[in-house]
């Protein structure tokens, strides 16, 4: 029982949740209801009329009556005509408008996620909420309230007209009526759980296509057509097994709820002309009562009809809800934005694991650095000793398990996330260009800059040279991800975003490993510049990088093994010093 009573309350939840969505628009929504309102009330005139012209204006020669009716008719049709066009122009729209909130909601949540979400769902399955979900949302919007509204109002008003009428054989065709009800709440515990399948198997589908096609290059690299076919096919045969069992279970409750209300058409038949047959009542009164039925067998086969698009607009609600009810990144009450940072940070027994790892597992463990405003710390060693992870840790893409990590005294979950970040320049090994222009990519350091400082923001990362040689300059498109270019001009544009930046701190995780010599001089020549009187964090396998670094800390999965300048530990003739001559044998 209480089981019951809390997934009723979960329901009343969600349809709360829902409804809120219509109030920007209630205005839209309240004339779409209007309308399919009086849509009904008209469609329960048409055998009333009917039944008057049969009964008497035709029997009785009343000529001038039977014009006036079919006038009024007319007339009816006409207002009616109109009426359909808000419906199913301005009610779409209604549905439209929803949608692009949710979306803007959605999109706008997803920003504010941990990074840790992105690690663990995959981005075709978030887009498919994007989309296929919230498509399938906007559609229950409009038709949903619209159609049920309608179709409630005709069946409530044909059983009051059918009961003025004869309210025997009222009740005869009315009593068939709760076998539709019964029997649909009978299969739709079993349509929920496949809708919901459907939707994880499309979404599964959809990030396998977005990886085979972000991925393309790789697999043509490498030959592996066929592995990405089958990958594809195992993952599109799920989607239709799934899919197959939807339309298994739509056919079954489509057949039987046509033979039920064929069965509904067929009792009115035999029961109404059994009135007929025993003078209970006449002519017109039997067809008004078919035409009657008909009236009422449409809104049965629209609340049909709609059956599968609740069941996909709620399934896909859902799942909206279970992305908008993911915890966001949060600031604690009263943190800190302080206006300058000079960028003296202190890392005091850090210990982070990533949400899968145990505590055995961890990928930092009690790690303390003191890094002074101003100074350059290299991070060396080989992989896996967490050297990214900790350049992760300084803006909080991830919170630390344990100890603390302060900038300038400030413990950093006491400042704003905003602030942090504003103060922190990046530069990666793999740089991501957004779809837009260079211009609108290095902006990204700066949205206010202007052309101006974009243009020296380029210069300093020696890029601006390059630029001007294009047919469209700063306004040429990189394309996807910045395909366009190569990797040391996509490098050198994303320095010329931290140039724009201005950071005191600046993080530079692997900026050179993926180029070749000569590109590596250019681009070192930039970073050179931009680490002039910053804060600098520098991871780096190629040990040349780094030599003129103020310390170098060698780190291994054991932690810290060694910390010095170069020519100290070069002198140790330890970890730093293997590595080093490892890198040189050959040269």
């Amino acid at each position: 029982m209480t089981k019951t009573k809390s997934k009723n309350t979960r329901k009343r939840g969600m349809l709360k949740r829902f409804v809120r969505y219509y109030k920007p628009h209630k205005t839209l929504f309240i004339i779409d209801m209007v309308c399919a309102f009086t849509i009904s009330v008209f469609n329960l005139v048409y055998p009333y009329v009917t039944k008057e012209i049969i009964n008497n204006y035709v029997p009785n020669k009343l000529l001038t009556m039977l014009l006036a009716a079919a006038g009024f008719l007319f007339g009816f049709y006409l207002l009616k005509a109109g009426l359909n066009y808000v419906l199913h122009c301005w009610g779409h729209i209604v549905g439209v408008r929803i949608q692009s909130d949710m979306r803007r909601e959605l999109f706008t949540h997803l920003q504010k996620l941990p990074f840790a979400y992105f690690d663990e769902n995959k981005t075709g399955v978030i887009m498919s909420r994007m989309t296929n979900d919230l498509f399938q949302i906007a559609e229950l919007a409009h038709h949903g309230p619209e159609d049920v509204f309608l179709s409630a109002i005709t069946l409530v008003g044909a059983f009051a007209v059918l009961g003025t009428i004869n309210i025997y054989l009222a009740l005869i065709v009315f009593a068939l009526i709760p076998f539709f009800v019964v029997y649909a709440l009978l299969i739709r515990k079993k349509m929920n759980a496949v809708y919901k399948q459907t939707r994880i198997a499309q979404g599964e589908v959809n990030a396998d296509i977005e990886s085979a096609i972000s991925g393309m290059r790789v697999s043509r690299a490498y030959t592996a057509k066929s592995h990405e076919e089958k990958k594809f096919d195992a993952g599109n045969d799920v989607f239709v097994e799934s899919r197959c069992k939807q339309f298994k279970l739509l056919g079954k409750f489509h057949s039987t709820m046509t033979f039920f209300t064929d069965f509904l058409y067929f009792a009115v038949l035999l029961a109404g002309g059994l009135f007929f047959y025993y003078g209970i009542i006449d002519v017109g009164d039997f067809t008004a009562f078919v035409l009657y039925i008909s009236t009422l067998i449409a809104p049965i086969r629209t609340l049909i009809t709609i059956y599968d698009q609740i069941q996909e607009g709620a399934t896909g609600f859902k799942r909206f809800c279970e992305i908008m009810d993911e915890q966001p990144e949060t600031d604690r009450d009263g943190a800190l934005s302080p206006e300058h940072i000079d960028g003296h940070i202190v890392f005091d027994n850090v210990t982070f694991g990533y949400k899968n790892d145990d505590d055995a597992a961890k990928v930092v463990s009690d790690f303390s650095l003191d890094i002074p405003a101003g100074k350059t710390v290299a991070l060396v060693g080989p992989s896996g000793g967490g050297k990214t992870t900790l350049c992760h840790l300084i803006p909080r893409f991830y919170e630390i398990d344990g100890g603390s990590i302060s900038i300038d005294g400030h413990d950093i979950r006491d400042m704003t996330r905003d602030t942090l970040r504003k103060n922190i320049g990046i530069v990666q090994q793999d740089v991501f260009l957004f779809n837009g222009t260079i211009k609108e990519n290095i902006a990204y350091g700066d949205f206010d800059a202007t052309d101006e400082q974009i243009a020296e923001a380029a210069r300093q990362a020696n890029i601006h040279d390059y630029i001007t040689t294009l047919p469209k300059g700063y306004d040429t498109e990189v394309g996807e991800r910045g395909v366009k270019l190569s990797g040391g001009q996509k490098q050198r544009i994303s320095i010329a975003r931290a140039f724009l930046k201005n950071p005191p701190v600046l993080i530079l995780d692997e900026a050179t490993s993926a180029l070749d010599n000569a590109t590596e001089m250019q681009i070192q020549d930039a970073l050179g510049k931009l680490m002039g009187g910053r804060t600098t964090l520098v991871v780096a396998h190629r040990l040349s990088t780094v030599k003129n670094a103020d310390e170098i800390i060698v780190i291994t999965q054991n932690g810290v093994e060694e910390r010095g300048t170069h020519e100290l530990l070069m002198d140790k003739n330890g970890i730093y010093k293997q590595l080093y001559e490892y890198q040189f044998k050959n040269l």
